[in-house]
């Protein structure tokens, strides 16, 4: 047998904190050396933090990162550990995202990122230069590129984040050069949905290159991206760890190195697609690390067994639906979201929500609540105010629900009516008005919205308060907001979450927490209670049939007739005139919306559509929808003065739709 003990630690590191990146990496490297790790793996650019987007362009920057670096070697020079751990250099001007080999108290090596994502919420290709095939010079001494390392247990191969994602990457060449551990360093942002595709990955990636593949990401949040942390370790497409998501820490598995060259060398397959690789392609740059000079300490560890006894048997664990494992991993990933930005900024000294008794602002609360019962769990109050602020159409129902939500939770509450200020606000409008103009029913819609950002706005800055935003994702994409209003906030919570999400986010947060609060909201209509009588579907859609356009034709990238050919298929119990209307209706609103977005709050990502344009979906402000229907004649088409006007009135109803504010 040839044990080796892989440890992957999790690290919540914040841009710029070199130093203290690095203490906290130090802390786990000394956690792990105390539990007999040979190998330990921390995330992608865990020294200057992660994404560091343009800072990397301050040679500051990466001189700090490298004395960090050095600082880091020096204090781990007794322990008898492999780490890699990532970093940011730049050679002759040339700047790399690299993965450092440490052991002894030496610097070993520098093997660079080759795969450069610049799509979604990546822009690695605007600062950094990738590694490549045959890639060996040295940095300050230090041997960097293309090359594996052979220790005293065998030979070890790094590599960072996106070179897995490929197919193409390093890994075929530096196994095949014999690398039989494979570390990947990794900063993978959380999208829904994702882990299960990255389990399906690397168990993929292990077997074809039949080797031992471990994997570690960051955790934490950074600039509204989530950081889900956890990893694997995979031996031959055989899953040996899953470490813990959504906190700081280590996890550690035992293997035996043995077992992936006996596999080797019975996969016929793996062995001619070696000797075809090698005899067209130069060798990997092996470098050996001679036992004199640094040695792994490896008789206490014990071959790996499964807790159940069974090498046969799968382990019984029990959980939850699949369902309820997406809203609470989801709603994990928002806390932690909340709590990253809050932390990190260090100018907030508490947290704000104003409540309307609606269902979008009490998900904002109960995922801010989330946060500050873990930091403050005898007083979460302490962290957290929320506020009701009525104008005549508030109901007093949505008071009762909000004040209820808050009395449950132990949150400060206070109730400040926008009455008053509404009616002045109404005069001074009509005084700079001309002669016949009246204030529009959507201009006293959103003179409350706007009221209630300005006095948010006002109370967090005297108090050092982080002003959540509470919008919804799918509002947000047809424009169902006020700029200046409740699109106001210094970090918008769940402006990626849609609506129909949010309903079963509350379900789920009703079936666990069993608050009356969140019951008193759900009992009551989704609406915005700016004017009488108003209910969102109403006004714009039925909330599905809104999230499904918004897929269809934001994600999905379909035109509006090939959306509208699906909707017919989904939602059958809909005319086809029906289907048609909301089909046309949301297109218009999305297009003549995006100049809102870019007006928003930073927001957390949560998945691969995302409305903040600086990060996912980067559209154009100013647009003309020809190209969405080709086939109208164009005198049809709404000109650019008719697009500034309200939309037509719906059906039978007196007033304009409020998404056009």
């Amino acid at each position: 047998m040839r044990l080796v003990r892989i440890g992957l630690a999790s690290i919540d590191s914040t841009v710029g904190a070199v130093e203290s990146n690095v203490e906290r990496a130090l802390v786990q490297a000394v956690a792990m050396a105390k539990d007999g790790v040979t190998v330990a793996a921390y995330p992608e650019q865990v020294v200057g933090g992660y994404p560091p987007e343009d800072l990397v362009q301050w040679q500051g920057f990466l001189e700090r990162q490298w004395q960090a670096l050095l600082r880091f070697a020096a204090a781990t020079a007794a322990q008898p550990v492999v780490h890699l751990l990532g970093v940011a250099v730049a050679h002759q001007g040339i700047r790399y995202n690299c993965a450092a080999v440490v052991a002894g108290g030496r610097l070993l090596g520098l093997v660079p990122k080759e795969k450069l994502p610049t799509y979604s919420v990546f822009y690695e290709g605007r600062t950094f230069d990738r590694g490549h095939p045959g890639l060996a010079v040295e940095h300050r001494g230090v041997p960097l590129g293309d090359q594996v390392f052979e220790f005293d247990f065998g030979i070890l191969a790094a590599e960072v984040c996106e070179d897995v994602w490929s197919a193409d990457g390093p890994m075929r060449r530096r196994t095949y050069a014999g690398a039989e551990l494979v570390v990947n360093v990794s900063a993978s942002p959380f999208r829904v949905g994702t882990q299960a595709t990255r389990r399906e990955l690397l168990a993929t990636r292990a077997a074809d290159r039949q080797c031992t593949l471990a994997y570690v990401n960051l955790v934490g949040a950074n600039d509204g991206l989530i950081f889900d942390g956890g990893g694997f370790v995979f031996q031959n497409g055989r899953q040996m760890l899953d470490a813990p998501r959504f906190r700081e820490g280590f996890a550690a598995v035992t293997v035996d190195l043995d077992r992936t060259r006996r596999l080797r060398g019975e996969n016929t397959t793996w062995r001619q697609d070696r000797a075809a690789y090698l005899s067209h392609h130069p060798p990997v740059s092996v470098r050996s690390v001679p036992a004199a000079s640094f040695a792994t300490r490896r008789a206490g560890l014990r071959y790996p067994v499964p807790a159940h006894r069974s090498f046969f048997l799968p382990p019984e664990v029990p959980g939850d639906s699949p369902r309820a494992q997406y809203c609470e991993e989801l709603l994990e990933a928002l806390a932690l979201g909340v709590g990253g930005y809050f932390e990190k900024n260090r100018v907030f000294r508490c947290l704000g929500v104003a409540l309307s008794g609606g269902r979008d602002s009490l998900l904002t609360l109960l995922v801010a609540h989330r946060y500050a019962s873990r930091v403050r769990p005898d007083n979460p109050g302490e962290l957290l105010k929320a506020f009701y602020m009525p104008s005549r159409f508030s109901s007093a129902q949505t008071e009762s629900a909000a004040r209820t939500v808050c009395e449950e939770l132990a949150i400060p509450f206070q109730v400040v009516s926008i009455d008053a200020a509404f009616e002045a606000e109404r005069g001074a409008v009509l005084q700079m008005l001309g002669p016949g103009q009246a204030l529009t029913p959507v201009t006293e819609q959103n003179i409350q919205a706007r009221l209630r950002g300005q006095r948010m706005w006002n109370w967090s800055n005297s108090a050092g308060a982080l002003f959540l935003q509470t919008g919804n994702m799918s509002e947000r994409a047809v424009g169902y907001t006020t700029v200046g209003g409740d699109l106001e906030g210094g970090l918008a919570v769940i402006a990626n979450v849609p609506k129909t999400v949010v309903a079963v986010l509350l379900d789920y947060l009703q079936q666990r927490l069993k608050l009356d609060g969140i019951r008193q909201v759900l009992a009551l209509p989704a609406g915005p209670e700016l004017a009488l009588h108003q209910l969102g579907e109403e006004e714009l859609m039925p909330f599905p049939v809104l999230d499904a356009c918004f897929h269809l034709f934001a994600e999905e990238k379909l035109t509006p007739e090939e959306v509208d050919e699906v909707l017919r298929t989904m939602f059958p119990e809909l005319s086809r005139q029906l289907v048609h209307a909301h089909v046309e209706k949301f297109v218009r609103l999305f297009l003549g919306s995006i100049y809102k977005w870019v007006q928003a709050p930073l927001s957390l990502h949560l998945g691969n559509l995302d409305l903040d344009r600086e990060r996912a979906l980067q559209l154009p402000v100013v647009n003309a929808p020809e190209w969405a229907w080709p086939h109208r004649p164009k005198a049809a088409l709404p000109s650019p003065r008719a697009r500034t006007k309200p939309p037509p009135l719906p059906r039978g109803r007196g007033k304009p739709p409020k998404g056009r504010r």
